[in-house]
């Protein structure tokens, strides 16, 4: 989807560019790896979620050309704070493809806290928090899935502690779902106008990995 690739670089021509570089390829264009923390609060609900998402090497690349601005052949949180800026206030509008949901009921997030852009050398990763603003849900009642509707971008847990839980009194474990490879195969092969067509509000998909918790 166009938004993500404008929000991430807060571009439009940057964007134009990218997009007809990108235009014969198959989705996904964008790859995420996710990190999570739910933090509960002493009631055992979700009180906010801490997100840690790693973006692909290429695309790390592409968002921060020319952002070394001392030249110093290394991207400091000062020369990636107006980026991560761009990043958190845009994505709002998007539900920061983030969904905890139990039955009908899903939570709804307020304004981000904490957030920055950190650089490895390679890749970028955005840190931030998000608060719980409506519909407080029990966290052994719950789903999570990180996903976007419209499979422009592909998000993944990480395979080595994708998600964990701190505060409150339970002591609770994540159960991450394997992804559907059959489904996200297929959906590799699809045209740009079937996901077009795609409902981008945020509804179930088949290749969304739910995440669920077992609380004691």
């Amino acid at each position: 989807m166009a938004y993500f690739r404008s929000l991430i670089t807060g571009s439009a021509t940057a964007f134009a560019l990218a997009a007809s570089s990108i235009a014969s390829l198959a989705h996904p264009h964008v790859m995420v790896t996710v990190k999570s923390v739910m933090m509960l609060d002493d009631t055992g609900e979700i009180s906010a979620i801490r997100h840690a998402w790693t973006f692909d090497e290429a695309f790390s690349a592409f968002s921060t050309s020319g952002l070394d601005t001392n030249k110093d052949g290394k991207l400091d949180r000062d020369e990636l704070a107006s980026l991560a800026q761009v990043n958190v206030e845009s994505l709002h509008e998007y539900a920061f493809f983030t969904y905890v949901r139990k039955g009908k009921a899903t939570s709804e997030f307020g304004a981000v806290k904490d957030y920055f852009l950190s650089h490895d050398g390679k890749a970028l990763t955005l840190h931030f928090t998000l608060p719980v603003e409506k519909q407080k849900l029990a966290i052994k009642d719950v789903k999570l899935e990180v996903y976007d509707p419209s499979y422009f971008v592909a998000f993944d847990f990480a395979k080595e502690v994708p998600v964990t839980v701190e505060g409150g009194k339970l002591a609770c474990t994540a159960r991450v779902s394997t992804p559907n490879t059959a489904v996200t195969s297929r959906l590799s092969q699809m045209s740009e106008n079937f996901f077009q067509s795609l409902n981008s509000t945020g509804g179930n998909a088949d290749w969304a990995a739910p995440v669920r918790f077992d609380c004691k």
